[in-house]
């Protein structure tokens, strides 16, 4: 491939990502509303120590992504689960002093016979998804294998093994209808997860992970620069750290809901991951009185395709 057309498809490839974004941004997600979203990110400490008290285990598959790496240091950090089943298909090494009193196990297993390591997700309460690749790393029949098969059978085999909480990373954009390949897969994943009957199912639509990625994506890394001022001016609007996702994945898990099924777009992720201040009853009730405000409810955006 000569280096112009090399250049050629990073720059496609940064508009295409960079308009859905915007297209994404622009789409009103009828999900969750201000106030809910407070609740799930206030009263953290206690919430922590009673979910603690319920002495869950859970697993987790993407471990080795990037949001992956923050998910298992944010788990370490809190220790909410009394062990965490890393499963992946090779071992990875932690040595670092954070990892030190973490109770986890590695399972190794292999995605193409899924079936075979099917007590790997047994017993569990919790179920953390966050498998994914690209077009441009596996090809288009690889990228459909990682984030197609692999996750559904990930999803089929959680719900079998009694799995009641199931958290499933996804990207903004995603869309079953779409014409283009990356938020259709998305899109079908969370359809048909939805379709297995989880007592509770979270999916994430962060937006541009923010992060220093090891592996070379030059689009990615093109775009990443072009949008991370956005995130001091607007957090959560056109990006997402991968070390907010962790964050706000974490006190999902620990939030109890009343909804079979959750989702949360980039500016909900955003908010989830940052501590609220509780106000008094005084405090509240003078605030709810009428006023020339804006209503306490205000509807998330939902990307509509990528």
């Amino acid at each position: 491939m000569s280096p112009c057309t090399c250049v050629g498809q990073v720059l496609v490839t940064t508009v295409v990502l960079i308009i859905s974004l915007i297209v994404g941004y622009t789409v009103l997600l009828p999900v969750e509303n201000q106030q809910l979203l407070d609740s799930m990110a206030s009263n953290i400490d206690e919430k922590m120590k009673l979910f603690k008290d319920k002495n869950l285990t859970a697993f987790i598959v993407g471990h080795t992504g990037e949001v992956g790496k923050e998910v298992v240091k944010e788990l370490a950090r809190s220790k909410i689960f009394s062990k965490v089943f890393l499963v992946g298909r090779r071992e990875v090494k932690y040595d670092d002093e954070l990892f030190k009193d973490f109770s986890m196990e590695q399972k190794i297993v292999d995605f193409d016979k899924l079936d075979d390591f099917a007590d790997a997700f047994k017993d569990h309460s919790v179920g953390i998804c966050l498998m994914g690749t690209t077009k441009g790393k596996a090809g288009k029949e690889g990228f459909k294998k990682v984030d197609y098969d692999y996750v559904m059978n990930v999803a089929r085999l959680a719900k079998a093994g009694g799995c009641q909480h199931f958290n499933l990373m996804s990207s903004t954009g995603a869309n079953k209808d779409s014409s283009f390949l990356y938020p259709r897969i998305k899109g079908q994943v969370e359809a048909e997860t939805q379709e297995l009957g989880f007592e509770r199912l979270s999916i994430y639509r962060p937006a541009l992970l923010l992060c220093n990625r090891q592996e070379s994506r030059p689009g990615e890394w093109l775009a990443q620069k072009l949008l991370a001022p956005m995130e001091y001016l607007s957090p959560g609007t056109m990006t997402s750290p991968t070390t907010t996702v962790a964050k706000a994945l974490i006190n999902t898990i620990i939030s109890q809901s009343t909804q079979a099924m959750e989702m949360f777009d980039s500016k909900s992720i955003q908010r989830i991951s940052k501590p609220q201040t509780v106000k008094g009853k005084a405090e509240a009730a003078k605030q709810s009185e009428p006023k020339n405000e804006a209503p306490e409810t205000q509807k998330e955006k939902q990307p509509d395709q990528e």
